[in-house]
């Protein structure tokens, strides 16, 4: 048993990455985020100078994740789909849930922020989970 090899790990990552660019999306779930994060347009105009920092590092912390995701299916002997799922969900579960927390409890952020953060979170691990698999 072994992790899986780099290709996976940064397709993975590049799956996680497709999947936020989609999510994020004004047309899916950005306008109402950028609504409940309390980001201005002004404020995207200006991000767009460093959009390609903006996004390597985001692939390079999905890749973090994927190289995670890697090991616990190696170490947890998991080779099937189902198996993987789960993973993906109980990483959701035991780390993303509580940590997005702070968004409501601290930032005093709409719930829905919350939804949208966490549920972009669930897809990307399995989706991750799923294609470190193959």
């Amino acid at each position: 048993m072994t992790t899986s090899s780099i290709v996976q790990i940064l397709f993975a990552g590049i799956v996680s990455a497709v999947i936020g660019f989609v999510w994020y999306h004004p047309k899916v779930f950005g306008t109402m985020w950028m609504r409940y994060s309390g980001i201005s347009p002004e404020t995207v105009e200006r991000g767009k100078k460093k959009m390609h920092l903006y996004a390597l590092l985001a692939l390079l912390a999905s890749m973090i994740a994927a190289y995670v995701l890697s090991a616990l299916l190696s170490r947890l002997g998991i080779f099937e789909i189902r198996g993987a799922i789960q993973l993906g969900f109980w990483s959701w579960a035991g780390f993303v849930v509580p940590a997005l927390s702070g968004i409501i409890l601290w930032e005093q952020k709409p719930v829905t922020l919350y939804i949208i953060n966490a549920g972009y979170w669930l897809v990307s691990l399995i989706a991750m989970s799923i294609v470190l698999l193959y």
